[in-house]
């Protein structure tokens, strides 16, 4: 499974061939660095730990300076794992970019939703709420949370007003429109998770066959 850590810069609107407009979120994609290559016999199972992002030395702790000293690796901000089959070839210091994908590919996208705060269950959970009319004490509130004489618990599970948001969020098959390899730019269709200059985790789609496309659309 091939993958790359980016950037979400915005959303913006370009045009294929025909003319068609084409809603695409665009992804600063790199350049990552192989920091850490894993294999069947040491780890029990193959992967590759990409490092993404200029960071200070001051902001880390000692072991994970120590690990990038041991590899002379420059420093990286945020690290994500990707597993692979084939590692071979692939080696510590690597770089990848843009190009590990091509237009016309599906993938993956995991990032963190926007937090919203403390929120109610409508809010939260589309709950339809209570007369709005005069007199009525329900409106926007959650309701009875119990249940009978057995089991006589709240149900596991049960919608209730909390912390929105902020969460691992991973929409699937998404399409690749169009990259600019140059400027490690790749234009995802649609809308990604996280607000802008989040961090993104683009990985080959699990549940759709990557087609390659000579036009949007």
């Amino acid at each position: 499974m091939k993958g790359i850590i980016g950037r979400k810069l915005g959303m913006t609107t370009i045009y294929d061939d025909n003319g068609a407009a084409i809603v695409v979120t665009v992804v600063e994609a790199g350049p990552c660095t192989v920091t850490e290559i894993k294999n069947l016999e040491r780890d029990g199972y193959s992967a590759l730990q990409l490092g993404y992002g200029f960071v200070n030395e001051k902001h880390l702790k000692k072991p994970q300076i120590g690990k990038f000293k041991k590899t002379n690796i420059e420093p990286k901000k945020y690290l994500r794992e990707f597993r692979i089959e084939d590692i071979s070839n692939y080696t510590l210091g690597q770089e990848l970019k843009a190009d590990v994908f091509e237009k016309g590919d599906y993938i993956d996208v995991s990032a963190l939703s926007k937090g919203k705060g403390f929120s109610g269950v409508m809010k939260r959970h589309n709950y339809h709420g209570g007369p709005m009319s005069h007199g009525s004490n329900f409106r926007r509130r959650a309701g009875s949370i119990g249940s009978n004489t057995y089991p006589a618990r709240v149900w596991k599970g049960k919608g209730m007003p909390g912390h929105m948001g902020d969460s691992k969020v991973t929409i699937q098959s998404l399409r690749v429109i169009e990259i600019r390899s140059e400027d490690n730019l790749i234009m995802i269709s649609g809308a990604i998770p996280g607000a802008v200059n989040g961090i993104v985790k683009l990985t080959v789609a699990m549940k759709k066959k990557n087609k390659k496309i000579t036009q949007a659309g």
